[in-house]
């Protein structure tokens, strides 16, 4: 198997069929876009990992501080339980967001198996852009 430069390819499903230039050119944009969304979907995973991490943090300090204080009342199991939902939310955002992540890669993947080098420069050239815009927002966490 070998790259080839061609206006001519099936991607992903047989209704993804490619006869045109004109087809080409959207089918890398939209491939394009794909790896966009790829990258920006990371971004995503790595927010609500820090926020699951900060909702850990405060789930353990506070039990921590009911552990010391034997003299706790029943308002304080509140925002322990809060906590918990929320980390609890947090970790299963994370978990479908890593499917659709995953779902994505593999699209991409068979994509750039399909050896046409539009496409394979059209993940490339996503990647590249994604990675530019999605990764200055990784400091504002």
């Amino acid at each position: 198997m070998h790259f080839i430069f061609s206006d001519e390819v099936v991607l992903l499903f047989d209704f993804w069929s490619v006869h045109s230039p004109a087809g080409m050119a959207l089918s890398v944009l939209v491939v394009l876009f794909l790896a966009v969304l790829y990258e920006s979907i990371k971004v995503g995973k790595a927010k609500l990992l820090h926020q699951a991490v900060v909702s850990v943090s405060v789930l353990s300090s506070q039990q921590l501080t009911e552990e010391t204080d034997q003299d706790s009342s029943a308002s304080d199991s509140a925002p322990v339980s809060r906590a918990r939902l929320r980390w609890f939310f947090c970790h299963f955002g994370q978990s479908l967001i890593h499917v659709v992540q995953v779902v994505i890669g593999y699209f991409m993947m068979l994509a750039v198996m399909s050896y046409n080098t539009w496409i394979f420069f059209g993940v490339i050239l996503g990647s590249a852009v994604g990675y530019y815009l999605a990764y200055p927002l990784l400091s504002m966490v």
